[in-house]
């Protein structure tokens, strides 16, 4: 399977987990957004590239106006939101393209960074498990690559 296959997988997969839905009709008539948190955990480029073409595809494959994207960095991944991340161009493209990049401030202050240690333009949270926890209890699809 290459991965590109395995992106639209992923993308295919987390539209399934969006449909929540089951009561009033009047409700499922209004069209919803569809919304997607995604975890980067891993100090790894290769997984940063991996989410972030996920983002892309899903804005692609539904039009960046219907889906909301979050990825949500903590622990070893927020590395790769620091100024001299190898992935900093990639990231500077999704914030660009409306994707929100969030870091997480509990993560940060064990590894003693500060917010000029990072790429400008990036949201912060007080917890990134949290975030991720709430978005999913309030009907967000979960992504990991």
């Amino acid at each position: 399977m290459n991965i590109r296959t395995l992106v639209r997988s992923c993308a295919v997969l987390a539209l399934a987990l969006l449909v929540v839905d089951f009561g009033d009709a009047a409700a499922q008539a209004i069209p919803q957004r569809n919304r997607v948190v995604i975890q980067v955990s891993d100090a790894d480029a290769v997984k940063w590239n991996l989410a972030l073409n996920n983002a892309h595809n899903l804005q692609a494959d539904l039009g960046a106006a219907n889906v909301q994207i979050e990825i949500v960095a903590y622990g070893p991944g927020i590395g790769m939101l620091k100024i001299e991340s190898p992935v900093a161009n990639r990231i500077a493209e999704a914030k660009d393209a409306g994707v929100r990049i969030l870091a997480c401030e509990n993560t940060m202050q064990g590894q003693k960074l500060v917010r000029d240690d990072m790429l400008p333009g990036i949201a912060y949270v007080a917890a990134g498990v949290v975030e991720i926890m709430q978005r999913q209890q309030d009907g967000w699809a979960y992504l990991r690559p």
